[in-house]
């Protein structure tokens, strides 16, 4: 009797998390080193990393607690940065539809920018197994919050993060995403005009709008070109 492997859904799963890990370990060892210094303590650093998980909110939380700014000051600004999620979970949604409830909420909290990028377009090739998509989400969960305690622990070796140019990790990351998403030459027209348009927004002093204000228009112009492209060719 022949006895046929079938390799399970985690190698897969590791390969495409793989870029997201590299780009999260450093940039969560940077937030844990900030994070001790700023005076949030140890265990509160890591539990953020678990429990809140969301980069950019956290690094501006930890920002705002040096400054000793108000909890109200600390939750409204988080609660902005992140209402890009709504934008990410409607375009996720159709392709959710049969999930249940529970799973549903278990994927909504492990999802960020990087994870939303890889599960769009797998969900686009029709590839939306369960057991793959959890796997992707929860091991860029366990590297962020794994690279975390590595700062927190190391933050008696390091004084600035800067002159290790770990700041640079995030924004590669991001683009190495993009690029593999660039399908045709409006999906490229669309994330250059994003992008001019968030630089814009952001110079003027949108800085906490800048994103999402960038991205509902931009994609609202991609639909636009898209639909009357389509016209045009009946």
């Amino acid at each position: 009797m022949t006895i046929a492997f079938r390799p399970g859904p985690l190698g897969p799963a590791f390969r495409q998390t793989l870029p997201v890990i590299l780009g999260y370990v450093p940039v969560g060892f940077a937030y844990g080193v900030l994070a001790q210094k700023s005076g949030i303590s140890d265990l509160n650093a890591i539990l953020m990393s678990l429990l809140v998980y969301a980069g950019s909110a956290q690094l501006i939380a930890v920002g705002l607690v040096s400054a000793a700014s108000s909890p109200l000051t600390i939750v409204a600004t988080t609660f902005i940065v992140n209402l890009r999620h709504l934008l990410m979970s409607a375009a996720l949604a159709p392709f959710l539809k049969h999930w249940s409830g529970p799973r549903l909420a278990l994927f909504a909290g492990e999802m960020t920018d990087e994870t939303f990028a890889l599960h769009a377009g797998r969900f686009a090739r029709g590839d939306a197994g369960q057991a793959e998509t959890f796997g992707i989400n929860v091991m860029a969960h366990c590297a962020w919050a794994g690279s975390t305690a590595l700062g927190v622990g190391a933050s008696s070796f390091v004084t600035d993060v800067k002159p290790i140019g770990l700041d640079y990790a995030l924004p590669a990351m991001f683009i190495a995403l993009l690029l593999g998403q660039l399908k045709s030459r409006t999906h490229a027209a669309v994330a250059l005009a994003a992008g001019i348009l968030s630089i814009s927004l952001f110079l003027a002093g949108f800085a906490q709008s800048h994103v999402l204000i960038a991205t509902i228009s931009a994609a609202t112009l991609g639909l636009g070109v898209h639909t009357w492209i389509s016209r045009r060719s009946f």
